[in-house]
């Protein structure tokens, strides 16, 4: 069985930690208990990402949107939506740099992550979770 739910919230700081709540909440609905690394690593991920769009998204952009899907065995799918058309990349990070890891962990977290462009509506950006 596969469900999926989505939700917008406002680009402003404080909708990371509401995003990292309704992923938890949603994926504990469907069965992810909260030993589960899975659900954990989805979290994690859903956190970064939201803040990428918080920080980096476009101006005058007033949401953005985020959907998680469970999907049958267990893994979970994270999207980030925004209206920006910039891809986010991985970049070299000094030592004493504060910022600039988060895509660093999305790509050590998930088994998968990529961005989908949406023509003149922005892009996604997407991190698949494995079950553990």
């Amino acid at each position: 069985m596969l469900r999926r739910n989505s939700f917008r919230l406002p680009r402003h700081p404080a909708s990371v930690g509401l995003a990292r709540r309704r992923v938890r909440d949603h994926l504990a609905d469907w069965g992810h208990g909260p030993d589960d690394p899975a659900l954990a690593d989805a979290v994690l991920l859903v956190s970064e990402l939201a803040t990428n769009v918080v920080r980096h998204g476009p101006l005058l952009e007033r949401e953005f949107e985020v959907a998680v899907t469970a999907l049958a065995d267990g893994s979970c799918l994270i999207e980030v939506s925004d209206e920006g058309r910039v891809e986010p990349r991985l970049r070299v990070v000094g030592e004493s740099e504060e910022t600039g890891r988060g895509l660093h962990l999305v790509e050590n977290i998930a088994a998968a992550w990529g961005v989908w462009a949406r023509g003149r509506h922005g892009k996604t950006v997407w991190a698949l979770v494995l079950a553990h």
